[in-house]
């Protein structure tokens, strides 16, 4: 009896947050979830890190041919994508950089992590015994969403200073408000691209298939959203859309905030975190 009480408490410490008492078991979740969060961001960001060296060494002796390059393709490849003013500094990066890697890459990430969240635990029993401890169902899920603080904060902060520092070293310069925007207003974003992988996570079981269905997900509606805007008669298609809420172009480029309809995303993630505790609390384990 002895041995088998010690190894299941050598089981808890490895496996789950530890069982503690107070302040402690309160955030004991968020802390282990942010620690797994850390390694995995700062990958991100180096590869960011080589991206945008790559760009930036091939701006200067391409910016010249970029308005040439914007007369040659047609208007609905630059509409698609959301490019714009090429020639610039800000039209370049946000292209390059923005509207493929961030809003879509980053945001498949998000997506991702979070279907893997509940999903993950629950398929390697891990969540049999995080719920044996002192802990509500509703507070394993805030303090796993709340754990995607540390990649919004080591991405944006890392990115936006290796754009800014990058520019520089090029004899460029970013609008500092400008590129700031830009990071802070695709926050809303990234969490509904969160929220989406979260509410897969609550009710699919495995959680390679609740991954797989979450980065779908957001690529087809990234992808429903940019064809949808080609056609004036369709583009309410794409209402339903998170990136239809988030231009990083107009930000860069044309120095437009839009704070409604990053309202309008905050909303989303948290009628997506609700549903998420809903599906949660009600579900057998």
């Amino acid at each position: 009896m002895a041995g088998d009480t010690g190894s299941d408490t050598t089981t808890a410490a490895a496996d789950g947050p530890p069982a503690t008492n107070g302040t402690d078991s309160s955030t004991a979740i968020l802390r282990v979830e942010s620690g797994k969060r850390v390694r995995a961001s700062v990958v991100l960001v180096v590869v960011f890190g080589l991206l945008s060296a790559l760009y930036f060494s091939m701006f200067p002796s391409l910016s010249e041919e970029m308005e040439a390059l914007e007369q040659a393709f047609p208007a609905f490849f630059f509409d698609l994508f959301g490019i714009e003013a090429l020639h610039t500094i800000e039209g370049f990066i946000a292209a390059e950089i923005y509207s493929f890697f961030w809003v879509i890459l980053v945001g498949i990430y998000f997506a991702y992590v979070g279907a893997g969240l509940i999903a993950a635990d629950i398929d390697d029993r891990k969540m049999d015994l995080t719920l044996s401890n002192p802990v509500s169902r509703e507070s394993v899920v805030l303090q796993k969403i709340a754990a995607l603080w540390v990649p919004l904060v080591v991405l944006n902060v890392g990115v936006a200073t290796i754009v800014y520092v990058g520019a520089l070293i090029i004899g460029e310069s970013f609008n500092p408000v400008a590129l700031t925007m830009v990071h802070l207003l695709s926050i809303p974003y990234l969490l509904v691209c969160a929220g989406i992988g979260f509410v897969l996570s609550t009710v699919v079981d495995r959680p390679r298939t609740a991954r797989a269905a979450a980065l779908t997900l957001v690529f087809v509606l990234w992808l429903v959203d940019a064809v949808s805007g080609l056609d004036p008669d369709f583009e309410w298609i794409g209402a339903v859309t998170p990136s239809r809420y988030y231009d990083e172009t107009a930000i860069l480029v044309r120095e437009e905030y839009a704070f409604g309809d990053a309202a309008v995303l905050l909303v989303g993630f948290l009628v997506l975190v609700g549903l998420s505790l809903l599906l949660f609390t009600r579900r057998d384990i």
